[in-house]
C-alpha cells in the first residue's frame, strides 16, 4: 500500500488498533522516553502524544516498533518480498560486483518508474514562515538524563552534491541549541557529511533541508544503505510501488516531500562547528559530545496542525531495531548476487547490527569461510562490521541458540580466529582506540576437514530420525504432555 503521507499510515494503524492515542499530558524531557521504552520493549503499539507539557503539536512514536508494524508500513506481508522484488530486478544480468549490481538497478524499467514527482506545491506549504518561527515551538525530545539537550531524532536531511547536482537524502540526529539552530551530526563515512565537504571547497555554506513527519517509505529509505546513484526518493517510490511527491523549498534549491509534516530550510556554514552531544545512542551508551557542523534555520513550513514524528534509540532493542531488520532482509540479495554461496545473513539486534555479523554459507573448498568474511568487510556499509562469524549452512543462524552452539563447537580459537588491525569502524563505536580506526574479529566456525589440516575424524551431530519425529508428533496429544 502506498500511503500518501504520515497521516494515511496513523489512520490505518488506528483501524488495525495498532496504535493508542495518549490524551493524558506527558512532557518531551524525558517522560516520552521512559514510556516508548517500556511500550517497544513491551512489544506494545505505536503512540499519539496528543498532549505534550507546553506544546500544540502531538508527537507520534514508535512507528516501526515491531515486525508487523514494519511489515505494514513498507506494504507487504514479510519484508523477504522486497528483497525477491529486488532478486528479480537483478536477474536479467550477473552483476561483477555488489555495488556494480546495485548501479544496475536505475536501468531497469521497473524501478526508473518509480522515479519522484515534481509537484508545484503540497501539504507541507499550507505554512510558510520566513520570520517569526521557532524550534522551541516543535515538542523536540529530550531523551535521555545526560543528553546535552533536545534532539530531533527522526529527520530526513536533504542536501545537493555540488558536482553532480544530485540530492541526498540521509537521517542524523539534530541537537536543538536555540530557536534557530541545531547541530548537524553527520559522520565522515555519511552521505551529507561528503556533500559538505564537496561544497567546502566552492562555497562557505552549503544548502540543507529537513523533513520531519513524511510517509514510511520515505521515512525508511533514508536510513537505507544505498550508494551515490541511487536516488532515496526513487527507492521510496519503488517501495511503495508508487512514485513520491516532491516540492520545491521556498528558500534554499533543493526538493523535500510535498505531504511532509515540518519542512525546516536553511543552511551549513562550512566554518562553523560547535560542540555537540552527548547523546543516548543506539548502542546503549551515550556517544560522546563533539565538534559538529551548525545548522541554520531560515524557514519553516508545515502542514496546519502538524504532527511531530520523533523516534527514540537507547539498549536494545527499541524502535531502530525493526528499520535495520528490514535493511538485513531486503538487502539480502544484493549481497548474495555477489556472493551466491551465502545462504542467509543475521545481524543480531543485540549487537546493535553493526558489532555483529553471522552469515552461514554453502562450504566448498578450504580457506572458504574466510573469503567470506574479507569480501563481506568489502560491502558498503559491512566495513562497519566489528564481528563476523560464518557457519556452515545447516544451521538457522536466525536462531541465536543454534549460532552459539555450533560456533563453540566448530571453532578452535588459534586456528580459527583472524584479528585485522586498523581498519574503519563505525563513528559511533567508542570501544575503538582510535576514532573511526579499530579492530575487525572473523570467526570461523564451519565444519573442518583435512584439506584445511584437519585429521581428527569429526564427530556427527545429533539428528532424531524422521519417522521416529513423525510418529510421536502423531502421538503427542495423547501423552499428556500439556
Amino acid at each position: 500500500m502506498a500511503y500518501k503521507d504520515l497521516r494515511e499510515f496513523i489512520e490505518v494503524l488506528e483501524e488495525k488498533n495498532l496504535l493508542r492515542r495518549i490524551k493524558k499530558e506527558v512532557s518531551a524531557e524525558l517522560e516520552i522516553t521512559e514510556i516508548l521504552d517500556r511500550t517497544v520493549k513491551n512489544n506494545g503499539p505505536a503512540l499519539l502524544f496528543e498532549n505534550v507539557k507546553g506544546h500544540k503539536i502531538p508527537v507520534f512514536a514508535n512507528a516501526f516498533g515491531t515486525m508487523e508494524r514494519m511489515c505494514l508500513a513498507l506494504g507487504v506481508e514479510n519484508l523477504d518480498e522486497i528483497g525477491g522484488r529486488i532478486q528479480k530486478l537483478i536477474e536479467f544480468e550477473a552483476p561483477s560486483g555488489i555495488w556494480e549490481g546495485i548501479k544496475k538497478l536505475p536501468e531497469v524499467a521497473e524501478l526508473t518508474s518509480f522515479a519522484p514527482k515534481y509537484v508545484r506545491s503540497g501539504a507541507c506549504k499550507e505554512v510558510i514562515r520566513r520570520e517569526g518561527f521557532s524550534l522551541l515551538e516543535l515538542p523536540i525530545l529530550k531523551c535521555w538524563p545526560l543528553d546535552g539537550g533536545h534532539f530531533i531524532t527522526l529527520p530526513l536531511v536533504f542536501t545537493k552534491n555540488p558536482a553532480s547536482g544530485k540530492q541526498n537524502i540521509g537521517m542524523y540526529r539534530m541537537q536543538v541549541f536555540d530557536d534557530k539552530t541545531t547541530g548537524m551530526h553527520w559522520h565522515i563515512h555519511k552521505h551529507g557529511a561528503r556533500d559538505y565537504a564537496s561544497a567546502s571547497k566552492e562555497s562557505d555554506k552549503i544548502e540543507v533541508a529537513v523533513a520531519i513527519g513524511a510517509d514510511p517509505a520515505a521515512v525508511y529509505s533514508a536510513t537505507a544503505p544505498l550508494p551515490d546513484n541511487i536516488d532515496e526518493m526513487m527507492f521510496a517510490g519503488f517501495l511503495r510501488k508508487k512514485n513520491v511527491e516532491l516540492v520545491r523549498c521556498e528558500t534554499v534549491d533543493l526538493y523535500v516531500p510535498a505531504h511532509a509534516e515540518i519542512i525546516l530550510e536553511g543552511y551549513v556554514d562550512s566554518k562553523e562547528r560547535r560542540i555537540e552531544g552527548p547523546f543516548g545512542d543506539h548502542t546503549g551508551y551515550y556517544s560522546l559530545a563533539d565538534m559538529f557542523p551548525v545548522f541554520h534555520i531560515t524557514c519553516i513550513t508545515h502542514r496546519k496542525n502538524p504532527i511531530y514524528h520523533a523516534t527514540v534509540v537507547g539498549i536494545p532493542p527499541m524502535e531502530d531495531a525493526y528499520l535495520g531488520k528490514a535493511t538485513e532482509r531486503i538487502f539480502l540479495p544484493l549481497i548474495k548476487a555477489q556472493l551466491p554461496e551465502i545462504v542467509d545473513i543475521n545481524l543480531p539486534v543485540e549487537a546493535v547490527f553493526h558489532n555483529l555479523c553471522i552469515a552461514s554459507i554453502k562450504k566448498r573448498y578450504p580457506g572458504h569461510a574466510k573469503k567470506i568474511m574479507f569480501a563481506l568487510w568489502g560491502m558498503g556499509q559491512m566495513m562497519f562490521a566489528k564481528t563476523i562469524i560464518v557457519l556452515d549452512d545447516d544451521i538457522n543462524i536466525q536462531d541465536m541458540k543454534e549460532v552459539l552452539w555450533a560456533t563453540t563447537t566448530r571453532m578452535d580459537p588459534a586456528r580459527d580466529v583472524i584479528i585485522i588491525d586498523k581498519a574503519p569502524t563505525d563513528t559511533l563505536d567508542h570501544a575503538s582506540f582510535l576514532p573511526n580506526l579499530g579492530s575487525k574479529m572473523g570467526i570461523d566456525a564451519t565444519r573442518k576437514g583435512s584439506d584445511e589440516g584437519f585429521h581428527r575424524e569429526w564427530p556427527d551431530a545429533l539428528k532424531m530420525e524422521i519417522e521416529i519425529k513423525t510418529r510421536v508428533d502423531r502421538i503427542w496429544n495423547e501423552l499428556g504432555l500439556e
